[in-house]
């Protein structure tokens, strides 16, 4: 028989999923977080839990009798994984569309309540960028495999725990010069990753099912305008430099022959799409789901880290009086 406050999450050590085992333990949810490496990862995930209400699963190999086996004491499924950049030739494919596909179909033989799927936002015009059209094609299959399925578009998930702002306030605390691609005009509207949590915890709450949720946060912010309040919050001065598309495609180029990429020629043709609400779909807020947390009150809580003299600068002092 079905638990049904049981929630089985995929993607659990990222830091959408370690928000939602916050959220979910916290509310008396009993959680089963599936991790490829419970050594590696499963430490990080432990700390995120109410005491009593996680078990942690460790999947080496994704067959459907595996999934199968996760599923048949579950009643809701969160698929959270995804990748910014392919390691491997076909990976975008595999991680964002046959995953998915395979994930929703048996999470329907298995007569599932809910099956929630993480795409990403503002992916429908970039036809030109492999990541976009691996994601258009997941949400395709899950919704054919699972007529009722939730899928959901997030902004930019930003929080201490992600690899956006930490990523550019460690860049922009050494680096004189910031490029800005495509003048830095690309729109944005990031939301904090405990509000995202809070927006799937509501879905489940509520037993919303066949809706595609577009999510976002309070504000429509320009990449120049990000860069600006990193730069802010971290106390730095820096020169902004717009970039020619050929000299954003040579630093491309060069950027994603390291291990970890800062950017790669996909991410920067996914780049010129601005990263906003379509009007194809219903927002959190058209749900009355809100997402008020603002992107500078933020980042300032966690930003100490990259400031001349870290959590005892004399900017902090002055911000703890």
């Amino acid at each position: 028989m079905k638990n049904q406050d049981s929630i089985l999450i995929f993607g659990s050590s990222g830091q959408i999923g370690k928000a939602l085992i916050r959220k979910f333990t916290k509310n008396n949810y009993r959680v089963i977080a599936v991790t490829r490496s419970i050594h590696r990862k499963g430490y990080q995930i432990k700390t995120q839990s109410n005491y009593g209400y996680l078990e942690l699963v460790e999947i080496t190999s994704f067959t459907e009798e595996n999934i199968s086996n996760l599923m048949k004491n579950c009643s809701i499924c969160i698929n959270l994984i995804g990748i910014l950049y392919e390691k491997k030739e076909n990976q975008f494919d595999l991680i964002h569309s046959d995953l998915p596909s395979l994930l929703s179909k048996v999470a329907f033989k298995n007569s599932l309540n809910q099956f929630i799927h993480l795409s990403a936002l503002g992916i429908e015009s970039a036809t030109d960028s492999k990541y976009a059209i691996s994601k258009i094609n997941g949400e395709i299959k899950v919704r054919q495999n699972f007529k009722n399925s939730v899928i959901l578009k997030p902004s930019i998930v930003y929080s201490v725990d992600d690899n956006f702002t930490t990523n550019f306030m460690g860049l922009l605390s050494l680096l004189p010069i910031m490029p800005l691609y495509y003048s830095g005009k690309t729109k944005f509207t990031p939301i904090h990753v405990s509000d995202l949590a809070n927006i799937i915890f509501q879905i489940i709450k509520n037993k919303i099912t066949g809706q595609t949720i577009e999510c976002i946060g309070p504000e429509v912010l320009t990449f120049k305008e990000i860069i600006l309040k990193i730069l802010k919050s971290i106390n730095k001065k820096r020169i902004l430099l717009p970039f020619p598309l050929f000299l954003a495609q040579i630093n491309a180029r060069l950027f994603q022959l390291m291990p970890k990429p800062l950017l790669t020629m996909d991410q920067l043709k996914l780049l010129r799409y601005d990263n906003v609400v379509s009007k194809k779909y219903k927002t959190n807020f058209d749900l009355k789901i809100e997402a008020n947390k603002k992107f500078e009150n933020e980042i300032n809580l966690y930003s100490f880290n990259w400031t001349s003299g870290g959590q005892f600068s004399k900017k902090n002092k002055i911000k703890d009086k």
